[in-house]
């Protein structure tokens, strides 16, 4: 059998991100799938991500960092005339955030449209593991949101697994009747969820067991909720603690961080309770630093690495 090109692919939108430095303002990167891959793609796992960029020289040097860190960019489609997407994060004592987003005219929300588009999907229905988040659907019009949930169902026909964050942002719906009925038809073709309590919360009114329960009645059975500081519940209802206590710097990236450690840990062939360990600590290493994606030692990547190829 032919080994999958791709451990992992991950599909939606990059962006520019403006956000304090500790001296001024400075320019990173961001955007949740995007976060989730590079730290998969740092881990050592072959990592894809699906996605649109413009010819600006943002999305140049986007595209030039993304090789440097080891993520695969076969999968990055060109729009000819649109640019990469920008946001701002103003973050205050406790280390939570604020968001402000320039994003109406991102080269990703017509990367379905894009002539390229047929050849990159049919590379990534064939991932180990296919990542898209509510926030992957909201950016798209309906025809492209058709067209993630149809490549979702073809990796799992394949065989693969399907991992769904319910990420959720109010200003990127017309209600949150809109965003819960997507989120549903998303939770349909996963396999792995995961949702945060307080998103959950905001779109319906919820508890911890029946948003869980709500996302295995729809047909995802490996569900982790997102507690923020209190941890996560597991998929057998045990609620994991981080194993430690930092002070927050930043927590604009965290959510995605824990899925990047959760997924290594689980393509390791690990039990939910060591993947929610791990995603716990690269999260924790994450939130002491500022912005989305910060670098990090090697080390915080060294345990989530792949076992050596044959």
């Amino acid at each position: 059998m032919v080994e999958p090109a791709f451990d992992v692919v991950c599909v939606g939108e990059a962006m520019v991100e403006l956000a304090d430095t500790g001296a001024g303002r400075g320019f990173g990167q961001g955007g949740d799938a995007l976060n989730t891959a590079l730290h998969l793609a740092r881990s050592g796992w072959r990592t894809g991500f699906l996605t649109a960029l413009g010819n600006d020289p943002f999305s140049q040097d986007l595209r030039t960092g993304w090789v440097a860190e080891g993520l695969d960019v076969s999968l990055v489609l060109a729009h000819p005339t649109r640019a990469v997407g920008l946001y701002a994060i103003r973050t205050d004592g406790d280390g939570e955030r604020s968001f402000h987003y320039w994003r109406d005219a991102s080269a990703a929300r017509d990367m379905f449209a894009l002539p390229g588009m047929a050849a990159a999907v049919a590379l990534a229905e064939a991932a180990r593991v296919l990542v898209f988040s509510l926030i992957s659907l909201a950016i798209l019009p309906v025809e492209g949101r058709r067209a993630l949930l149809d490549l979702a169902a073809r990796v799992r026909a394949r065989g693969g697994l399907v991992a769904f964050d319910g990420n959720y942002r109010p200003r990127l719906w017309s209600s949150a009747g809109e965003a819960a009925s997507w989120r549903d038809a998303a939770i349909a073709r996963a396999d792995i969820g995961f949702p945060t309590l307080q998103d959950e919360d905001d779109i319906s009114p919820t508890t911890l067991e029946a948003c869980a329960s709500h996302w295995q009645r729809l047909g995802c059975q490996e569900v982790i909720v997102k507690l923020g500081a209190r941890g996560c519940r597991l998929p057998d209802g045990t609620i994991l603690p981080p194993p430690q206590v930092v002070r927050p710097v930043d927590t604009s990236g965290a959510g995605d961080a824990f899925n990047a450690g959760y997924l290594a840990a689980r393509l390791q062939g690990l039990a939910p309770r060591d993947c929610g360990l791990a995603g716990h600590r690269l999260a924790a290493a994450v939130v002491q630093q500022a912005g989305a994606i910060p670098q990090l030692d090697r080390a915080a990547y060294a345990p989530l690495a792949p076992a050596t190829r044959a």
